[in-house]
């Protein structure tokens, strides 16, 4: 198939995303119970939800008592957990009445042990030599999709299209995207991307092909890196690195997914207090300045000090103190406003600074035409002071934070408490 480059939506590179885990959300578990949610979120600047699936989950190996999201029954169907699909319609209209975005969860590559397909259409599934079902890897409540099924692409395109059409969502995320095809995806994108101006694709993957159709990919690599570096495990140098690594490899066009937890991260691997701790809001204050697009978990914001059950209910305690919150509120802001934070923008670039005299500081200016955003971070467990040795700095300067101005240029004197940060908006 010939390579073809997708409209890709305008208001991406100044977006950020918020993951919601619609059963873990409120006591209810239910998309009106959310929606009473939507106006702090906007307030804090949210612009796109991920809903997690909000598909009928399987009942034949279903994990634990709930089962897995990720375990689907009916691709056109709404898990009545969550309720009906009028009360889907309501959710979108209102989160569309707040001026934001929502996107589905996809899982195109595997379904449940009693998805309709199974008796309808069993031949779109890979069989043993039994000619039994099979399970991708060791995840017992699914089975594999046939990605050499014609008429299983598509079905899932249709189901897909049914998605758009009948509820006006604004686009997709990609279950592990890169199990399924790369061929699938075009396909679904060019089929889809008539029904809908601006639609977003985000694919849960780091296969740099991807983005051939996907407008935005996670970075894992970054995120266990980070990890590493906290516990020790890493040392200051092998985060840039990672960085520039990603600069070499992917297209500059590329949106990156910066994140310090999510779903799977939260409950398999810790909650980002478990992973960061002290180094958590310098990495929060990374994910919405760096060149990327920040996504923040379900109760984040608070910041959620547990690991939530999976298969299980699990409500998240909202104590009604968001300790987060602000510092999200400032960063989204200044994201969508300055546009020397656009991702994936070539008249953006992204400048390491030249300091003297601190360790492990990271220190970037992100500059587009006169708009500059200039940031320290300091990545270490004692304060630190340093001299600026960049010329690119020479200007007066406003603590997006405090709001107090400061002259900064070559020689200035910087300061900043341990696993602290500092972000400067240039005054224009």
């Amino acid at each position: 198939m010939d390579t073809v480059i997708y409209k890709r939506a305008p208001w991406a590179a100044s977006t950020n995303i918020y993951e919601v885990n619609i059963r873990q959300y409120t006591p209810e578990g239910n998309f009106n119970a959310f929606a009473q949610s939507l106006p702090r979120l906007k307030d804090m600047g949210v612009e796109v939800l991920w809903l997690m699936p909000i598909h009928p989950i399987g009942k034949i190996n279903r994990k634990d008592t709930l089962g897995s999201y990720y375990s689907i029954s009916d691709f056109k169907a709404i898990n009545p957990e969550f309720g009906t699909a009028a009360d889907f319609k309501n959710l979108v209209k209102d989160i569309h009445d707040h001026e934001m975005k929502i996107i589905m969860d996809w899982v195109a590559n595997h379904a449940a042990w009693d998805n309709v397909w199974t008796k309808e259409h069993p031949e779109y599934f890979i069989r043993d030599e039994a000619g039994n079902f099979k399970a991708p890897y060791d995840w017992t409540d699914v089975i594999q999709i046939d990605h050499n099924s014609e008429a299983e692409q598509d079905a899932m395109i249709d189901a897909m299209q049914y998605w758009v059409t009948e509820f006006d969502i604004d686009g997709f995320r990609a279950d592990l995207a890169h199990l399924t095809p790369l061929a699938f995806w075009k396909k679904a994108r060019a089929a889809i991307e008539p029904l809908k101006q601006g639609l977003f694709w985000l694919a849960e993957s780091e296969e740099i092909n991807y983005h051939e159709v996907f407008d935005a990919t996670f970075t894992w690599e970054w995120m266990h890196t980070t990890e590493n570096y906290y516990k020790g495990k890493a040392g200051f140098s092998n985060l840039y690195d990672v960085l520039t690594k990603y600069d070499a490899t992917f297209p500059e066009e590329a949106h990156r997914l910066y994140f310090t937890s999510n779903h799977d991260e939260n409950t398999w691997n810790g909650t980002g207090i478990e992973k960061y701790g002290d180094m958590l809001k310098c990495l929060t204050v990374f994910s919405c300045t760096w060149n990327g697009i920040p996504l923040i978990y379900s109760g984040e914001e608070i910041p959620n000090t547990r690991r939530l059950q999976f298969f299980e209910k699990d409500t998240i305690n909202w104590t009604g103190e968001y300790q987060f919150c602000d510092l999200y509120k400032t960063l989204l802001t200044l994201r969508k406003n300055n546009p020397a934070l656009r991702s994936g923008d070539p008249a953006v670039s992204t400048f390491h600074i030249l300091t003297e005299g601190g360790k492990n500081v990271m220190a970037y200016l992100r500059k587009n035409e006169f708009n500059e955003v200039l940031v320290f971070l300091n990545l270490g467990k004692e304060p630190v002071s340093f001299i600026i040795k960049d010329l690119l700095i020479n200007n007066e300067y406003c603590n997006v934070f405090d709001k107090t101005v400061i002259r900064l240029n070559p020689g200035s004197f910087i300061k900043v408490q341990a696993w602290g940060y500092l972000v400067f908006e240039r005054k224009i």
